[in-house]
């Protein structure tokens, strides 16, 4: 009896010990998942998506990546990314695809390779007044009145969404909220037929005006159609194409990017600054002088790279300081310089580059900043609202521009790559 007891108790001792080691096996597959994963991850980040080199130039890449792909399907050659690699690019204007794997044998990414025209670009980094006309009205938002029997009404409601852009009323286009306005007022209680614009679909709803509590007929929405403020400009091509801001102007309600109908650059003058503070971002403050003779250009496009379009001639900047374009893979941690106009005139301040981030999914957010400069500390803090658009400089190249402010520590923040930028 004695030894059975014991054989039982050996038994069950053996399957604890097997239960024991299928949780180690199983959690240490689990880590080594988890160490794969953020080792893939990071290998991301160290690899853009697209690799440009200007045409009639080589370039010398030292990615440190264990990966190696071949140009183009049919090529034998085999470029291993562990080690320093010079690629030449020809006069052709073209594109090629790389196909990577990690280790040699695991598929990793596809990369464009982008033959590109080289082009030089003015900094320019001084403020600029930004006015913009929605693409018809913009409903930034829906809400009731009280009418004139003491019932409350809400035509708009179910009807029309917070950023929906009313483009025409019964056929009529719309130009401007108070045109709208005016129609509904004059329309009385007959019903109205909006054509709107709702995440790129066109559609239309009918509704019927109520008179509030002074006899004024509404629809229960608050409009907007238009957007002002100040910003940087970045830069000045030799066709007078111009770009600034490095993101996208946004409704202050909706949050979404404002749909442009047509927009103007004005003369602007900064009058005040407000630093920054752990907690509370600064800003610039500054005069617009909405004068036709103090309009310096006109913005065709609003995107989420920043807004772009053409300057006159009465817009001076120094031809002579145009630079080149440094792309990702000519980028580096470490000192570099934004060039801005914080007190009357436009300055270079050093900075450092902490950290890039070349995949990351947003384009604003993928070099990061840190502002050293004992000079603009002194002046701003750090990076201020309306500094966005400053142009950052390293080696002699524009690499990209000031896009945000880190709330938590004003001496830090974001910018976009310049070749982001210029793919508007």
């Amino acid at each position: 009896m004695k030894t059975g007891k014991r054989n039982e108790e050996s038994m069950d001792d053996a399957m604890g010990k097997k239960k024991r080691f299928w949780w180690i096996y199983v959690l240490f597959g689990f880590g080594l998942g988890l160490c794969t994963l953020a080792l893939y991850g990071y290998y991301l980040t160290r690899i853009p998506d697209t690799i440009r080199i200007k045409a009639g130039t080589s370039e010398r890449f030292d990615l440190q990546i264990p990966a190696s792909g071949t140009v183009n399907a049919d090529s034998s050659t085999v470029i291993a990314l562990n080690q320093p690699v010079t690629l030449i690019a020809g006069e052709n204007m073209d594109t090629y695809q790389m196909e990577l794997k990690l280790f040699g044998f695991v598929p990793f990414k596809n990369i464009e390779i982008e033959i590109v025209e080289d082009i030089l670009l003015t900094p320019v980094g001084q403020p600029i007044g930004i006015y913009m006309k929605t693409q018809g009205v913009l409903v930034v938002d829906i809400g009731g009145f009280v009418g004139a029997d003491g019932e409350r009404f809400s035509p708009a409601e179910d009807k029309l969404q917070v950023g929906d852009y009313i483009l025409a009323v019964d056929g009529i286009a719309a130009n401007d909220k108070k045109q709208v306005r005016e129609y509904v007022e004059k329309n009385g209680d007959k019903e109205i037929v909006f054509q709107i614009s709702r995440k790129n679909e066109l559609l239309q709803v009918t509704l019927q005006p109520q008179k509030d509590e002074a006899g004024v007929y509404k629809i229960g929405a608050w409009l907007r159609d238009s957007a002002q403020g100040i910003g940087t400009m970045t830069y000045v091509d030799a066709n007078n194409h111009f770009g600034a801001l490095g993101h996208g102007v946004n409704d202050n309600d909706t949050g979404e990017l404002l749909k442009l109908g047509n927009g103007l650059l004005y003369q602007a003058e900064i009058v005040n600054i407000k630093k920054g503070q752990k907690g509370t971002p600064g800003e610039l403050t500054g005069v617009i002088e909405y004068y036709e003779d103090k309009v310096y250009g006109m913005i065709t496009t609003n995107s989420t790279q920043g807004i772009y379009g053409m300057v006159g001639d009465n817009y001076q900047v120094d031809r002579g300081a145009a630079l080149p374009v440094g792309f990702k893979q000519e980028v580096r941690e470490g000192a570099a310089q934004i060039y801005c106009n914080v007190n009357g005139e436009a300055a270079y301040y050093d900075i450092k580059i902490t950290k890039l981030s070349l995949n990351h999914e947003n384009l604003n957010r993928q070099i990061s900043v840190q502002v050293v400069d004992e000079e603009l500390l002194a002046l701003t803090g750090g990076i201020v609202q309306g500094m966005s658009g400053s142009p950052i400089i390293q080696n002699g190249k524009i690499i990209g521009a000031v896009t945000h402010v880190l709330v938590n520590d004003p001496t830090r923040g974001y910018g976009i790559f310049i070749e982001h930028m210029l793919e508007h």
